[in-house]
């Protein structure tokens, strides 16, 4: 007889938010490469490796502190919008 769990499991979501690079530091090997992203004004160093296209200005998708993707500046717009709280 299975028995039941004495708290209810919860149900833990992981988000990947838009952010603007404002500036990358160089390194000889790709793979290190991070850069300084802007997430409604505050930095936040992030690893560059799976965008090795980013330049300075793009909008990147990033997910605990890397970068996944270089964004359409509309798709990232949209995304800051769906994240918005309604007032």
């Amino acid at each position: 007889m299975a028995r039941e769990r004495a708290t209810p499991r919860r149900t833990a979501m992981c988000l990947a938010v838009p952010g603007e690079l404002v500036s990358i530091e160089p390194h000889p090997d790709p793979l290190w490469r991070q850069g300084d992203v802007s997430f409604a004004g505050v930095l936040r160093q992030v690893s560059l490796a799976c965008v090795p296209e980013a330049r300075v200005g793009d909008q990147l998708l990033v997910h605990a502190g890397i970068a996944l993707t270089v964004l359409d500046h509309d798709d990232a717009e949209l995304m800051r919008q769906a994240a918005t709280p309604y007032p």
